[in-house]
């Protein structure tokens, strides 16, 4: 009986551990996905280009660090509206509408797990 607790908690560890690790290299795709887009990302009204976006968004990431526990998360504490004037965050790509980012980053995450799970 001993031995099946153990073995169960060792399970309950890794899987704990392991999904630690996998949130935060979802997390870090999010940040570099940002970093290298041509879009525009929109924060109170003005237009920033993909590395000041992911700057900022990171910023926030390190404030909220200890109450993100996964990507969906990151993209609701760091990524979707600002703290001081509850606006939105919005995404302009050339040709394309413009989207709510929380939209826009939750659809590359849907992106990304589906092709690492191949």
């Amino acid at each position: 009986m001993l031995k099946k607790f153990f073995l169960f908690s060792f399970l309950i560890l890794f899987s704990s551990e392991a999904a630690e690790v996998n949130y935060k290299v979802e997390i870090a795709h999010l940040l570099v996905y940002v970093k290298n887009t041509s879009c525009k990302y929109i924060r109170n009204g003005e237009a920033h280009d993909g590395v000041a976006a992911a700057q900022h968004i990171k910023k926030k990431y390190d404030y909220y660090k200890d109450d993100i526990h996964t990507a969906e998360e990151f993209i609701r504490f760091s990524a979707t509206k600002s703290t001081v004037s509850d606006s939105k965050y919005f995404i302009e790509c050339s040709g394309s509408a413009k989207v709510e980012s929380a939209q826009w980053l939750l659809a590359e995450l849907d992106r990304y797990r589906k092709k690492e799970k191949r």
